[in-house]
């Protein structure tokens, strides 16, 4: 496994369906718990080994840029010397995330394949990792990675079975019932969650600022039979409204939070 790949999140969009927190901040820097879901992710990847990540921004790109700069003010506790002229006397050391983070600024308008065109002087002629700033999961890393390179294809993508979770009725041609059994992970629809990995040729198939990378060069290269499946087993969840968004911060407060592969 190659830990020094980059981890590329694409967080520029607007959020429209989480308005009642999005008009202040962009989606990837609504908070689940006292952290952004942004630094969830990140976190999930870092506890894999992975801690080189570059941030697509767009919406309100300056927040997280400030994020970042001030990170370990908001994340350790600090002692100030009110009065004097640098007022920070101590940093208490608590969180020792050891990352590289680069944030760019990739335009407000711009789609998800403009954004990842955008960075492409900041990965070179490497493989890279690929996935969206709104949602979690328990993903393997490590299994992706050789499910990747055992495919030979440009791109891997995770897909999730997010819809079935009842038991199954298989029916005849007549319709009459066939059997009862429990659900596989090939029943009801298979969607993609984002957790990619990309080969750098996929550069190659971006065009344009204003198509989406999954309508443009991901369906392309699907269509060329470039683009490879890893079927996720474990827990994943977006946060596309405020309802999911609660549903996740009551998971983030439970004994065993799904997603939390990390250790404080």
């Amino acid at each position: 496994m190659n830990n020094k790949m980059k981890v590329v999140i694409l967080a520029g969009g607007f959020g429209t369906r989480i308005s009642e927190e999005s008009h202040l901040k962009p989606k990837p820097m609504i908070e689940i718990g006292e952290l952004p879901i942004l630094i969830h992710i990140m976190k999930i990847y870092a506890a894999q080994g992975f801690n080189d990540f570059i941030i697509c921004a767009g919406y309100k790109q300056q927040i997280i840029k400030e994020y970042f700069a001030h990170y370990f003010l908001y994340n350790n506790d600090i002692t100030f010397d009110i009065g004097s002229n640098s007022n920070v006397r101590q940093i208490h050391e608590k969180n020792h995330d050891n990352w590289s983070v680069t944030v760019v600024d990739t335009g407000l308008y711009t789609q998800t394949a403009g954004r990842i065109k955008k960075i492409q002087k900041y990965i070179g002629n490497e493989p890279f990792m690929l996935t969206y700033g709104d949602a979690v999961g328990d993903i393997d890393i490590k299994s992706l990675i050789e499910c990747h390179k055992k495919s030979s294809k440009l791109v891997t993508m995770s897909v999730y079975n997010f819809g079935q979770n009842k038991g199954v009725i298989d029916f005849n041609p007549d319709g009459s019932v066939a059997a009862f059994r429990e659900k596989s992970d090939m029943d009801g629809d298979l969607i993609n969650i984002g957790f990619m990995v990309c080969e750098p040729k996929v550069f190659d198939y971006i065009n344009d600022d204003i198509t989406p990378f999954e309508s443009g060069a991901l369906a392309k290269l699907a269509g060329e039979g470039k683009v490879n499946a890893y079927i996720h087993k474990g827990f994943w969840q977006c946060m596309d409204t405020l309802r999911e968004k609660q549903k996740l911060e009551k998971l983030w407060y439970s004994e065993n939070c799904p997603w939390k592969i990390w250790k404080e």
